[in-house]
């Protein structure tokens, strides 16, 4: 195992079989492997944790997943959009705060209504302080045509996870998605100019570590900027039959293969940003966000949206919706031998270098 991630170190690129020796590693094995993710993520992207307000700015979907609290067949959630002003508002938080950027994410639609709000919004965000935050959007299958409108309206990263690589499980999750579709809207982000990241979420019933390994190579292919990947996280109205009870041990079982993945992705595409996600602190309150950075992780997104809207954006059971202060994430990173940056878009060296 030391060999293998001595390799990554030294910039080689891992094979599948060594992807999938680092997924399989034992318990044993798995503090090498985080310490050498730190090592690889402190040489190639810098030891400094970025900071991305997230605003969850509206949770009506067009979607059926059947992981997602906020599925359109969801009759029980209370739907809302969040006004420009108020979105506004959480965008200046953010700058104030110190976070080089903000996240727009939102349910997917396609109506141009919608398009031309979030067109509108982030032209807007994007004359903040002379274009000095940067903008990530969230929000799901568009157009080419759509995402060049977006673009040149301001945003310069767009985040759209694949959830799987595997069409069978992909299929089993998305009864009204279409994997190709998902594919081709990845590669479009690309063209466009985006900074684009893309992830899965792990633990999933019939998935298998396989699996896993194959979505790594696919991040590699695709050529990835960023990765936000996060466990499974079972929600009461959008309960995956095939799992059954949702007991400690499993929720153990899904920390374990995410710290495992975030270390994996580290280790062969060294130079993108990784988030440690929020679900992480939904199954693991206490250590989930640190844990997630000694795996290799250097983003954090804090929520900035209000108390109120937090709780309706209700993807999946435990979301956590307290705010945090700067001094509560500053002592997570440090916890985690990482420092603070402030007032830095902190985009990922691969995409700087290739860009060049």
């Amino acid at each position: 195992m030391k060999n293998i991630c001595e390799k990554s170190l030294a910039g080689n690129d891992l094979n599948s079989d060594e992807i999938l020796a680092l997924l399989k590693c034992s318990d044993e094995q798995f503090p090498t492997v985080q310490k050498y993710a730190c090592m690889v993520r402190d040489k190639y992207v810098g030891n400094a944790v970025h900071l991305r307000g997230l605003i969850e700015f509206s949770n009506f979907c067009t979607c059926d997943c059947r992981y997602c609290g906020i599925r359109k067949s969801n009759v029980h959630v209370n739907r809302y959009t969040m006004d420009k002003e108020a979105i506004l508002e959480a965008a200046h938080f953010s700058r104030n705060r110190g976070y080089g950027s903000v996240v727009l994410q939102s349910g997917e639609r396609r109506d141009e209504k919608f398009v031309s709000f979030v067109e509108d919004v982030v032209r807007e965000i994007s004359a903040i302080g002379d274009g000095e935050l940067g903008i990530t959007l969230s929000c799901g299958v568009q157009s080419p045509e759509v995402y060049r409108r977006w673009r040149d309206a301001g945003a310069n990263r767009y985040l759209l996870r694949i959830e799987t690589t595997d069409r069978k499980l992909f299929a089993a999750l998305h009864p009204d998605g279409d994997f190709d579709s998902r594919k081709e809207a990845l590669s479009a982000l690309k063209e466009c100019g985006y900074i684009t990241g893309t992830g899965v979420m792990t633990g999933l019933p019939g998935q298998t570590v396989e699996m896993l390994a194959r979505d790594v190579e696919y991040f590699r292919e695709l050529g990835a900027d960023m990765i936000g990947l996060g466990p499974y996280v079972t929600h009461s109205e959008a309960v995956l039959e095939e799992f059954g009870t949702d007991t400690p041990e499993r929720m153990r079982e899904r920390l374990a293969i995410t710290y495992r993945m975030l270390c994996a992705c580290r280790l062969v595409l060294r130079d993108v940003n990784i988030a440690s996600a929020t679900a992480l602190s939904a199954l693991d309150p206490e250590n989930g966000r640190v844990d997630g950075l000694l795996s290799g992780a250097n983003v954090v997104m804090p929520n900035t949206g209000s108390l109120k809207q937090r709780k309706e954006y209700d993807l999946y059971k435990n979301k956590p919706e307290t705010s945090e202060s700067l001094e509560d994430i500053r002592q997570s990173t440090t916890r985690a031998g990482c420092t603070l940056e402030l007032f830095t878009q902190g985009n990922p060296p691969r995409q700087v270098r290739h860009n060049a």
